[in-house]
C-alpha cells in the first residue's frame, strides 16, 4: 500500500514537474515573440513620424511655378497613400499578429510576424524614398550654392593663372576668354534659375558648370604647351633642318630618299590643323601629335648627322679600296707585261698562266663593278649607308682577288725556297696578329693602354717591312730572313700582351662588382670608387691590385675566390 502510494506521489510530481517546464517555455516563446512585435511596432512609428508634412510645407511657402507644384502633388498624394493605406495596414497587421501570439498560435505569428517586417520594409523604403525626393528640393538651395561657391573659387584661380600669363596663351587666348565668360553667364543662369525656384533645372546647370571648368583646367594646363610647340619650337626645328637640307644636297649628300620636302609641307598642315582645334579649345591629342612631330624632326637630324659620318666613311673605304685596286692592276699589268719572260725564268706551267688569266678576267669585272658604283655616287641616288655596303662588298671581292694572285704568284715554280718560306710565315704573323685583334674584340674595354697600341704598331711595321722586302727585287734573303724574325717575335709579344691585358681587365671588372656589395661600408665605397676610376683610365692592373687589397680586409682570401670564380 506504501509502496503505491510512493509510486503515484512520484508520477504526480514528474507530471506537474513537466508541466511547469512546458509552461516556461511557452512563456519564453511568447516573451520572444512579443518583444519583436513591440520592436516592429517602434519601427512603424518611426515611418509614421517622418517630416514628410513639414518638408512640403517648406517648398509650399516658395512655391512659384507649375513644374514644382505638379512635383508637390504628386507628392502629397503619395504621402497621403502611406498615411491612410500603409501604415494602417501594417497596424493591423501588428494587431493579427498579436492576437495569434496571445492564442499561442506561434505557427500563425511567425507567417504573420514575417509578412508584416517585409511590409514594413516596403513602406519605410516608399517613405525614405518619397523623403529624399522632397529634401533634394529643400536642401538644393544650400547644397547647390556650396557647389556653386567652389566652382567660383576654382573660376578665379584658373582666370587669375590665364591672366597672369596671358602671352603664353598667344592667338588663342581670345577664345579663351570668350569660354571664361560662357562660364560667368552659366553662373548668372544659376542665379536666375534659383531666383525662380526652378530646382529641376538647377541640376543641368551645376553639371554643365562642372564639365565647362575642368575643361578650363585643362586648357590653363595644356594651351601653354601647344601654342610654344605648334608656333615656336618645331617651326624653328623645321627651319634649321630645310636649311641643314638644303646645304647638305648642295654639297651632294643623297637625301631624297628621306621625303624632307613632302614631310615638312605634312608638318605645316599639321600644325596649322593643331591651332586651328587649339583655338576653339579643342584639344584632344594635340600635345601628343606634337610630339609624334617634334620626335620625327629630331629623327631627321640624326638622320643628317649619320649620313655625314657615313659619307667620310664611305670616302675613307674608297681611298683603302682604289689604293689597293690600282696596285693589283699595276702588279696584274706588269705580270702579263712580262708573261712570257716570266715563262722562261719561272718555268711556269700551263695550269698556273691559267690561274693568272682568270685573276685578270675577274679584276676588269671589278673594275667596271667600281666604275658603275661611282656614277651611282654621283648622282646622288642611294644613301651612303647603302653606298657603304656596295664598296665593302667591292673590297672583299678585292681582297680574295689579291689573296688568290698572291696564292698564282706563291706557285711560280721557279720561287726560291727561302722567298717561299717567308711569304708562308708572313701568312702565319698576319694570322697571330688578327687573333689579337679579334681577342681585343672580345671585351669591350674602356680605355686601351698606350702602350698595346705601341706594340700594334711595332708588330704592323715589323709586317710592313716583310712585305715590302718581298716587293723588292732582286730580295736580299739575310734581310728577309730578319725582317721575319722580327716581326714574328714583336707579333708574338703582342698576342701575349693582348691575352694579359684582356685577362687583368676582366678579372678588375669582376672583383669591383663582387665588391659593389660592401659599398656601405665608406673606406670600402671610396676605395671601389677610386679603383673604377683606374679601370676607366686603363689602368687595369693597379685597379685590380687596389680592388683586391681593399677587399682582403673585409673577405681574407678573396683574391683566390674570385681567382677559382673567374677560371
Amino acid at each position: 500500500m506504501d509502496l503505491m502510494l510512493i509510486i503515484v506521489g512520484t508520477y504526480i510530481t514528474v507530471v506537474i514537474l513537466i508541466v511547469i517546464i512546458l509552461n516556461l517555455l511557452q512563456n519564453n516563446r511568447s516573451k520572444k515573440y512579443k518583444i519583436l512585435l513591440d520592436k516592429l511596432e517602434v519601427e512603424k512609428n518611426v515611418i509614421d513620424s517622418t517630416p514628410i508634412s513639414l518638408e512640403i510645407s517648406k517648398i509650399k511657402a516658395f512655391l512659384k511655378n507649375d513644374k514644382l507644384d505638379a512635383n508637390v502633388n504628386n507628392w502629397e498624394n503619395r504621402f497621403k497613400d502611406i498615411r491612410t493605406n500603409q501604415i494602417p495596414k501594417i497596424t493591423d497587421m501588428i494587431l493579427e499578429a498579436d492576437y495569434s501570439l496571445k492564442q499561442q498560435d506561434y505557427r500563425s505569428t511567425v507567417y504573420k510576424i514575417a509578412k508584416l517586417e517585409m511590409e514594413i520594409y516596403k513602406v519605410r523604403t516608399n517613405t525614405e524614398l518619397l523623403l529624399d525626393e522632397i529634401k533634394e528640393i529643400t536642401s538644393s538651395e544650400e547644397r547647390n550654392r556650396a557647389i556653386i561657391i567652389k566652382f567660383k573659387a576654382q573660376y578665379r584661380d584658373l582666370y587669375d593663372k590665364f591672366d597672369k600669363n596671358k602671352l603664353d596663351y598667344g592667338e588663342v587666348a581670345n577664345s579663351i576668354m570668350l569660354q571664361f565668360e560662357n562660364i560667368s553667364k552659366r553662373f548668372e543662369a544659376f542665379e536666375i534659375t534659383m531666383e525662380n525656384n526652378e530646382y529641376t533645372e538647377v541640376t543641368k546647370i551645376i553639371k554643365s558648370i562642372d564639365e565647362m571648368i575642368k575643361h578650363m583646367q585643362i586648357v590653363i594646363e595644356e594651351v601653354p604647351s601647344i601654342v610654344l610647340m605648334a608656333t615656336n619650337v618645331i617651326p624653328k626645328k623645321i627651319s634649321e633642318l630645310t636649311s641643314m637640307y638644303n646645304e647638305m644636297t648642295k654639297d651632294g649628300f643623297p637625301l631624297d630618299y628621306l621625303n624632307v620636302d613632302y614631310n615638312v609641307t605634312e608638318a605645316n598642315k599639321k600644325l596649322s590643323d593643331i591651332m586651328d582645334r587649339t583655338k576653339v579649345l579643342n584639344l584632344e591629342d594635340n600635345l601628343f601629335e606634337l610630339k609624334v612631330l617634334l620626335d620625327y624632326f629630331d629623327s631627321l637630324f640624326n638622320d643628317f648627322e649619320k649620313e655625314k659620318a657615313d659619307r667620310k666613311i664611305y670616302e675613307e673605304l674608297v681611298e683603302a679600296f682604289v689604293n689597293k685596286k690600282n696596285k693589283i692592276n699595276n702588279l696584274v699589268d706588269d705580270i702579263f707585261n712580262q708573261i712570257d719572260d716570266i715563262k722562261n725564268v719561272y718555268n711556269l706551267s700551263d695550269e698556273d698562266v691559267v690561274l693568272l688569266n682568270d685573276v685578270k678576267k675577274e679584276l676588269n669585272i671589278l673594275n667596271d663593278d667600281y666604275n658603275i658604283l661611282k656614277e651611282h655616287t654621283g648622282n646622288n641616288t642611294f644613301a651612303f649607308s647603302k653606298l657603304i655596303k656596295e664598296i665593302e662588298g667591292l673590297s672583299l671581292k678585292l681582297n680574295n682577288l689579291e689573296e688568290r694572285l698572291d696564292n698564282s704568284l706563291d706557285a711560280l715554280g721557279s720561287m726560291k725556297e727561302d722567298e717561299l718560306r717567308a711569304r708562308q710565315q708572313l701568312e702565319e704573323i698576319k694570322g697571330i696578329l688578327k687573333d689579337s685583334k679579334n681577342k681585343m674584340r672580345e671585351y669591350n674595354f674602356p680605355v686601351i693602354p698606350q702602350y698595346y697600341y705601341t706594340q700594334l704598331s711595332e708588330a704592323s711595321s715589323a709586317i710592313k717591312d716583310i712585305v715590302e722586302e718581298l716587293e723588292k727585287k732582286p730580295i736580299t734573303i739575310s734581310i728577309l730572313n730578319t725582317r721575319v724574325d722580327t716581326a714574328r717575335d714583336l707579333v708574338l709579344k703582342l698576342y701575349g700582351a693582348t691575352k694579359e691585358l684582356l685577362k687583368t681587365a676582366m678579372f678588375a671588372e669582376n672583383a669591383i662588382v663582387y665588391g659593389n656589395r660592401y659599398r656601405v661600408i665608406d673606406d670600402t665605397n671610396k676605395n671601389l670608387t677610386y679603383s673604377e676610376i683606374l679601370f676607366y683610365k686603363g689602368e687595369y692592373q693597379k685597379s685590380l691590385e687596389m680592388t683586391i687589397n681593399c677587399l682582403n680586409k673585409i673577405e681574407p682570401g678573396i683574391y683566390n675566390k674570385l681567382l677559382k670564380f673567374y677560371e
